[in-house]
């Protein structure tokens, strides 16, 4: 009896003490961030320098990365304003700053907003460049940036701007990106409620698109849990999304993706969620239906372009621009930035990885660009947007670390 109570003992010591270090992993490096949208704002923000000092982050020979700018708790979403001033959003802090930039270098950064909910995309209208539109959970508004100028981080959306639209709230993923595609209409992602699960509200989980004033709403895909970020390819002129995988289904499954999406399609696109995933696969674990044919094959479902490792939260996307004078090597690639994960056994993520895209957007080669984010289970930021300027540097926003990096090609 005495050696049944010491063996249950023993087996209660161990199953604490790791619950023990998977509470202490979390608090420190992930807490906030699960669903992979929420950033970290803790104390624990690491020791990085300033702009030509490194920040112990690793990338190929001839690139430099410095911190452009620093105090920017939650940064995600970054645009460039006519004047090539770069505006970002702050989701947690329910703040937009405004970073004036003048000859390359950080003069003034300030909060120009504040008092939203959870403000994530930004974009300005192509007809006219002094309307910058922003989404927050619940609606999508417009301001003129001409007249909210001078010290104004003390006044809210609802004093400047006007709301063109409401959006559903609530949920698991509550980030709303916002971006005008090439036929001037603004396009609107709304993630899911949930992890995997029929949605009541036929706008969860789907990508929406709207007249410029918010007329004309109608659904462009669905099948999308969680595609927090979209851009377009100039060479193809679809849609790039990445989309984030559900979780609870092990460490390698199922996989993040990257989906092409056809704006001008016909009809309403499909990508699956929440019975298929990736490359047509069945989700046996959630839909445990019987069917006489694979329910995930096309037409009906829409396979993913490319597949990411599970877990890697797959935010901020952009094609590398002729602009950025960068090795011919590098011409149309695509880079993407992993958020990171926040409950796999072995962290995986924490990174700027490239793809090597033939013209045709098929990938012939994944290489990590920047990496160093995380060390072990310790992790010092977490990337989430990447922009280019008109003159071809690079910018990364970090929401852990509350900074926007800078990366030039030097050589």
């Amino acid at each position: 009896m005495c050696m049944k109570k010491l063996l249950i003992i023993a087996i209660s010591v161990l199953i604490l003490a790791g619950l023990g270090w998977i509470a202490v992993f979390y608090y420190q490096n992930l807490s906030g961030a699960g669903p992979a949208l929420l950033p970290n704002t803790s104390p624990f923000i690491p020791p990085l320098k300033g702009e030509g000092q490194g920040v112990g982050l690793k990338m190929p020979d001839g690139f430099s990365i410095s911190i452009f700018a620093k105090n920017l708790p939650g940064a995600r979403v970054m645009v460039f304003d006519k004047d090539g001033n770069l505006w970002v959003s702050q989701i947690n802090d329910g703040k937009i700053a405004k970073l004036t930039i003048k000859d390359g270098r950080l003069e003034k950064q300030e909060t120009i907003l504040s008092g939203l909910k959870h403000p994530h995309g930004l974009a300005f209208d192509p007809a006219d460049s002094n309307i910058l539109y922003i989404a927050e959970e619940n609606k999508i508004s417009k301001i003129n940036i001409t007249i909210i100028g001078g010290e104004l981080g003390q006044r809210s959306l609802g004093e400047v701007g006007e709301k063109i639209i409401g959006l559903p709230g609530g949920g698991n993923h509550y980030s709303r990106t916002i971006g005008f595609g090439p036929d001037g209409r603004l396009y609107v992602s709304i993630g899911s409620t949930c992890n995997v699960c029929h949605e009541a509200d036929e706008h969860r989980a789907s990508i929406w698109s709207m007249k410029k004033d918010g007329t004309d709403f109608k659904e462009v895909a669905g099948g999308l849990r969680n595609s927090v970020f979209f851009v377009w390819n100039k060479n193809d002129g679809k849609m790039w999304a990445t989309e984030m995988g559900r979780d609870l289904l092990g460490d390698d499954t199922p996989p993040d993706e990257v989906n092409i999406i056809d704006t001008n399609a016909d009809n309403i696109l499909n990508f699956g969620w929440p019975i298929c995933y990736g490359h047509n696969i069945h989700d046996t674990n959630f839909d445990k239906n019987t069917y006489i044919r694979n329910p995930c094959m096309e037409p009906f479902e829409l396979p993913s372009h490319i597949d990411i490792p599970a877990h890697s939260a797959p935010l901020g996307l952009a094609f590398v621009p002729q602009a950025a004078k960068w090795p011919a090597e590098y011409k149309n690639d695509l880079l993407v930035a992993y958020h990171g994960s926040w409950n796999r056994t072995v962290p995986t993520g924490y990174k700027v990885v490239r793809y090597d895209l033939d013209d045709a957007g098929n990938v012939l080669n994944v290489i990590d660009f920047i990496f160093g984010w995380i060390d072990g289970t310790k992790a010092t930021g977490r990337p989430v947007d990447i922009i280019f300027s008109q003159n071809g540097k690079m910018y990364i926003s970090d929401d852990k670390a509350g900074v926007v990096y800078k990366i030039e090609y030097v050589k």
